[in-house]
């Protein structure tokens, strides 16, 4: 179901716009709103003489910035239908978005590698491996087959919510193998091959992929100038909920990834209230929410504004991403969906995982050193941005594990490349949206240490130092494992 862009809507985008000339500039304008997602792909442009009386321009100006516009392959008319978004066929197929580890423990040899949002064991695990094996013969009488998780684990897991002010007993958490997994469960559970399922744009490239296979029919909503403060554009979300009405809308409210927005609650309570009135279903990611790194108090859980909203967590995030520990949370009147879903994909997760990640749950000092770890790491690679690509535009997030980072001109997927030859790995644009935009950006995360960090940046910015305005380089980057 192809989406149709109102005339003030569109007026409200492109703002004040370069008028000299004004169909370069509206050209310009568009160009960029479609290539960062904020008009999504196939949407459906407003006619000339909308656009015309929209703008205050003449209608020669709109015909020439909309000829322009196909011409750089952002746009394509249909005869007879309308103008449509796109964006140009190699940059939609860089990334075909299929992910493979990267051999021997995750790191090139000799490389750095910064696709991946995720680092070495928080100090602490290994001590809590050991306890959790002392206690592991005490299960081992059992079939050790727990298709809702361990029952203590579950216990703390709903404990964390009542906590955070969402009333929850521990019968409505069930334990998963990772929050990518609990993805799966739900969409499985929910939702039927061919059904719409809303996602915004960016947003975590694996959940792309896991909605996809699920069957489900991908709609995009972009978030808002991914520089700005406020990053969900509430204006383009409620209206492709109500034109679409998806059966199920994935979110991540907390450090969204890859832009690392925290939702306000006022936009929670707007959200929330436009998916009642769409009778669509939230799955919430909450796998970054407890990677707040100031002292602000963050807003209520969606679930406070959403009863039927599902959450997910994850203790890979936190801890190590070799835990690999989920959660859903989920209304009573949904459980038995879930759980016959779930037991679709396995009998359970890892008893002996489970026990580590409850010993860790028990010791909340594990989770405050790595916050603190996380605060020296995004700063350090403040810094050294700051230092060696100063005209590289950002964001820096109150929490979540990456930057999100503009390029001042090139293809970001045409830099990712150059950048494999000398052995630094990093997730362009494209990965993280449904059909292959925002190509002008980059999502460097901060999970490494900040040595490898510090000459990451110093390797880049002497690539980009010798680098032409349009950067040349093949147009795929090898797969990795995008997290």
């Amino acid at each position: 179901m192809n989406r149709a862009l109102a005339p003030e809507r569109l007026a409200t985008l492109v703002g004040d716009f370069n008028r000299s000339p004004a169909y370069r500039g509206l050209r310009q304008a568009l160009q960029e709103l479609i290539g960062d997602g904020r008009i999504p792909l196939g949407t459906r442009l407003p006619s000339e003489r909308a656009v015309t009386l929209a703008l205050g321009v003449s209608r020669n100006t709109v015909t020439r910035a909309y000829a322009d516009l196909i011409a750089a392959g952002f746009a394509s008319a249909r005869q007879g239908a309308g103008t449509y978004a796109t964006v140009p066929v190699d940059r939609r197929r860089a990334h075909d978005h299929a992910l493979h580890a990267l051999a021997r423990g995750g790191s090139p040899e000799g490389g750095i590698d910064l696709n991946c949002a995720a680092g070495a064991a928080t100090p602490g695990v290994a001590a809590a491996y050991e306890r959790a094996l002392a206690i592991l013969p005490s299960y081992l009488g059992s079939d050790g087959y727990l298709p809702s998780g361990l029952p203590n684990l579950q216990a703390m897991i709903a404990a964390s919510y009542v906590r955070r002010g969402v009333p929850t007993a521990p019968e409505q958490i069930i334990v998963t193998s990772g929050a990518l997994s609990a993805l799966a469960i739900v969409a499985r559970a929910l939702s039927r091959p061919g059904d719409r399922v809303m996602l915004e744009s960016p947003v975590y490239s694996n959940a792309i992929e896991a909605l996809r296979l699920g069957g489900g029919k991908l709609i995009t909503s972009p978030l808002a100038d991914p520089l700005g403060e406020d990053g969900w554009d509430m204006d383009g979300i409620e209206a492709t909920l109500l034109q679409t009405s998806p059966r199920l809308a994935y979110l991540i409210p907390d450090f969204q990834n890859p832009t690392g927005f925290l939702m306000s609650d006022a936009t929670r309570a707007r959200y929330a209230a436009v998916l009642r009135q769409a009778r669509t279903t939230a799955i919430v990611d909450e796998t970054l929410q407890s990677t707040a790194l100031s002292d602000a108090p963050m807003p209520a859980p969606f679930a406070a504004y959403a009863a039927d909203a599902i959450t997910l967590g994850s203790a890979s995030k936190l801890f190590w991403g070799g835990l690999r520990v989920g959660w859903i949370r989920a209304p009573r009147d949904l459980l038995s969906r879930l759980i016959s879903a779930r037991v679709q994909f396995d009998l359970g997760s890892s008893l002996f995982d489970q026990l580590v990640v409850a010993e860790l749950l028990a010791q909340p000092d594990i989770l405050a050193r790595r916050r603190e770890q996380l605060r020296q790491r995004r700063d350090a690679l403040v810094d050294a941005l700051r230092e060696h690509l100063p005209d590289w535009r950002f964001r820096v997030p109150a929490g979540g594990l990456t930057l999100w980072v503009q390029l001042p001109h090139g293809s970001a997927t045409r830099l990712c490349a150059e950048m494999e030859r000398n052995g630094i790995h990093l997730a362009p644009g494209p990965v993280f949206s449904v059909e292959g935009g925002t190509d002008g950006w980059l999502r460097i995360p901060y999970a490494k240490s900040e040595e490898e960090l510090v000459r990451a940046v110093r390797e880049v910015a002497k690539a980009w130092a010798v680098a032409p305005r349009d950067m040349p380089g093949r147009h795929e980057v090898s797969r990795r494992l995008i997290a």
